[in-house]
């Protein structure tokens, strides 16, 4: 992996109210990378498909899209919060082709095999992601389709470097590796594939290109910081004082203005492959 072994078995987030809206937020930047990744990977009408860590069913509506009335997309994630809504939208949506489950994705098995399985930002959060890979087999037919996405943290940056982009990226990226997860496992989502056991494994990156005067870099790294700010002080990564959240957005941004930098957020990252 990123050479750091789990110190704790939890989704470092949390699921308070603010940071599902932050998913919220999140889930629409990543949108457009998410249906090209679906699309590459063959994703087609028809298909029956188990989303893991569903959250608040923003894939799965993506997938409910793609695979139409005729297939079908199953959800599940240990929050019961976000099943609620996750099971809410889909409902106003009129998609009677998608449910959710709360259940725990690590160790759910379903009564009968899916034709794909799909999971994104769910390896970032567990310690043993190619166990988990390797646990869904059961749920996959023989020849059925494994996708994964996720973030690779460690291709983002400014150019130029900004300081205070460079201080909140590392306590970003500390904070995940204190907690557990995983902040650059996008570049090794098809290696993760391959030890579990899929064949045929193709990985594609998506980088996105922020101009400086678009807020979206720094909102979306700010926003990470706030959810994260209890683990980055109780960790001793930064004070309170140094993050300054209540300013950090708003600073981020004027920096990224002053340098004239480019935002290049996490590389947005689908591996695929095959049973």
């Amino acid at each position: 992996m990123d050479g750091h072994q789990p110190s704790e078995n939890r989704y470092a987030l949390g699921h308070r109210p603010e940071e599902l809206a932050r998913l919220d937020r999140q889930a629409a930047a990543i949108e457009g990378p998410t249906r090209l990744l679906l699309q590459a990977a063959s994703l087609a009408p028809g298909t029956r498909v188990l989303d893991l860590g569903t959250g608040l069913g923003h894939v799965a509506q993506i997938v409910g899209e793609i695979v139409g009335p005729a297939g079908s997309v199953l959800g599940i994630d240990r929050s019961g919060d976000a099943i609620a809504v996750a099971r809410e939208r889909a409902q106003k949506a009129g998609a009677g082709h998608l449910t959710f489950e709360e259940g725990d994705a690590r160790a759910w098995r379903a009564s009968a095999p899916f034709d794909a399985i799909v999971g994104r930002l769910l390896l970032f959060h567990v310690p043993d992601p190619v166990d988990v890979v390797r646990h869904h087999l059961h749920n996959l037919r023989p020849g059925g389709e494994f996708i994964a996405m996720d973030f690779d943290i460690g291709a983002a940056r400014g150019e130029p470097a900004v300081p205070i982009f460079v201080d909140a990226l590392r306590w970003v990226h500390e904070a995940f590796r204190a907690a557990g997860a995983w902040p650059r496992i996008g570049a090794r989502l098809g290696t993760i594939l391959e030890r579990a056991g899929l064949s045929r494994v193709s990985t594609l990156g998506i980088q996105a290109y922020v101009p400086p005067h678009d807020p979206y870099g720094s909102a979306l790294l700010a926003g990470v910081v706030r959810s994260l700010a209890p683990a980055i002080v109780s960790h001793g990564i930064a004070t309170a004082e140094e993050m300054d959240i209540a300013t950090l957005e708003q600073r981020m941004a004027e920096a990224i203005r002053q340098a004239d930098a480019v935002v290049l957020p996490p590389t947005v990252v689908g591996a695929w492959g095959y049973y």
